[in-house]
């Protein structure tokens, strides 16, 4: 969408529809008035054609406007938040076809109802000030919402892993080794690899590795284990298989410069985590682990064992396949992020698939319900001093009743000092479901009743509760106060 030239022609096109309507001309009448045509009249209010001058001076003067107002930039106040969302660029970066979005329908969204969509986008604006949303929060939440879209599964990103492997000659029924990855960047595409130890540098504490562009040189932290330096290897290959130029050159990133670079990063993520975990190999390993009655956790921590991938790479998988190929499109992904000696618990990545399941990020420094096997994970692990702490439960949430089945690990950050940090996937439990999982009534699976945040919470007597549900009373006695007023509605009516 070329949107500085477009946005001349939609604000010239939003200000003659401002000075018709406020003059009570309908297209029809300012046509005739003018003995321009309602046809081009209409393709200038949508912003799909500018007048040459002439035209300008005989609109400006039937309209009683001057022709620097018609021709100015500057929107009244009451449309101004749409001129400075156009202005900003925003929409320039964040490609709307993803989305199914044409230039021509959002012009003409705009066009046709300003003020309605001005007042939209000033509580858009509103909500991202009140919340802190900052412009990579956007990108990211636009990116959740393209991976819900399609079950966070992309055919033709598994179709590009399978060619590849043929081309490389790529085993995908054994695990791809760190020196074949290696190599194929080497030799393939001219990469020098090199390991430091980046925590010499306390500014680069948090990464994982760093690519210089202009000498093709990988530099990768030593402090990262078999399964992250695999996933960063994978991705290098990705970026190049696929001839991804927009990118990102840190992981984790700093910051991103626009939409494109936070997509590939997706792109290329998929691609890694599909070559690592081969998509027919890990139904095979599934369809093994669903069909046992009583499961150990030990039996799940060596599935993910069986590849050489973080809990973390193991975990995203799952929301890959699980949709695909198990049809449980249900499904969250939380990974939360504790540091010992607090008492805070932090969602640092989140994915719904088919719907907003529960539980949820909340940016309301709400506690998140210590019920959670997410945080009991983390509990257990610093209790007991594990890098890898697995366990699962049946949730069942008070506020929705829905039940889901989750699984959770927790292990170090082995970049954050005295940091934990647990991943989670949870399947909404359904008739359909309880057929694949052969455990799923197993009296040793714990069952626990859960709630969202503490300050909504409604379940009592709870001994894990780090504060009292004082919204929930909030809102219960916002119900009382209307009850009674409706009560005197009718007694008074």
């Amino acid at each position: 969408m070329n949107i500085e030239k477009d946005y001349i022609k939609l604000i010239f096109g939003l200000k003659l529809k401002q000075a018709r309507t406020a003059k009570n001309l309908s297209l029809f009448g300012l046509a005739k008035i003018t003995a321009l045509s309602k046809s081009y009249l209409n393709e200038i209010e949508k912003g799909k054609k500018y007048p040459k001058t002439d035209k300008i001076i005989l609109l400006a003067e039937k309209l009683d406007v001057t022709y620097d107002h018609m021709v100015s930039l500057k929107l009244d106040n009451n449309l101004a938040p749409i001129g400075e969302i156009l202005k900003s660029g925003i929409l320039k970066e964040i490609p709307l076809e993803l989305f199914g979005i044409q230039e021509a329908d959002l012009i003409d969204i705009i066009a046709n109802a300003p003020a309605k969509v001005n007042a939209f986008i000033s509580t858009i604006i509103e909500i991202a000030q009140h919340y802190n949303l900052t412009r990579e929060s956007f990108f990211l939440a636009a990116l959740r919402s393209y991976q819900e879209a399609h079950n966070n599964y992309f055919e033709d990103l598994e179709e590009k892993v399978l060619l590849f492997c043929k081309a490389f000659h790529v085993d995908l029924t054994t695990n791809i080794s760190i020196t074949e990855l290696k190599a194929i960047l080497v030799e393939e595409y001219g990469y020098t690899i090199q390991e430091l130890i980046f925590t010499e540098h306390e500014a680069l504490g948090d990464l994982r590795s760093i690519f210089v562009p202009s000498s093709k040189t990988l530099l990768l932290s030593n402090d990262i284990d078999e399964g992250q330096k695999a996933f960063i290897l994978a991705k290098e290959i990705a970026y190049n298989y696929m001839e991804i130029k927009e990118r990102l050159y840190t992981f984790s990133w700093i910051k991103f410069d626009n939409f494109d670079q936070v997509l590939n990063n997706f792109y290329a993520s998929y691609f890694a985590g599909a070559l690592l975990l081969p998509r027919q190999h890990l139904i095979e390993e599934l369809n093994v682990f669903l069909a046992l009655e009583n499961p150990k956790p030990q039996q799940m921590v060596q599935l993910m064992n069986q590849f050489n991938v973080s809990p973390e790479s193991f975990y995203q998988r799952l929301t890959n396949i699980l949709p695909k190929d198990f049809n449980l499109k249900n499904l969250f992904f939380l990974r939360l992020s504790h540091q010992k000696g607090t008492d805070t618990y932090q969602i640092k990545k989140e994915l719904h698939i088919t719907n907003q399941q529960e539980p949820h990020a909340n940016e309301m420094n709400e506690h998140y319900c210590r019920r959670w096997v997410s945080i009991r994970t983390i509990e257990e692990s610093i209790k007991q001093g594990k890098n890898h702490f697995f366990d699962a439960q049946i949730s069942s949430y008070e506020n929705s009743k829905n039940e889901y089945l989750v699984f959770s690990s927790a292990t170090p950050d082995p970049f954050k000092t005295d940091c934990i940090r647990s991943i989670s996937v949870g399947i909404l439990m359904t008739a359909g479901m309880k057929k694949k999982f052969k455990f799923i009534e197993n009296e040793s699976l714990k069952k626990q009743i859960v709630g969202v945040t503490c300050e909504t919470c409604a379940v009592k007597d709870c001994l894990e509760r780090a504060s009292p549900p004082i919204q929930l009373e909030q809102k219960i006695r916002n119900e009382n106060t209307e009850a009674i007023v409706q009560k005197y509605m009718t007694k008074f009516s």
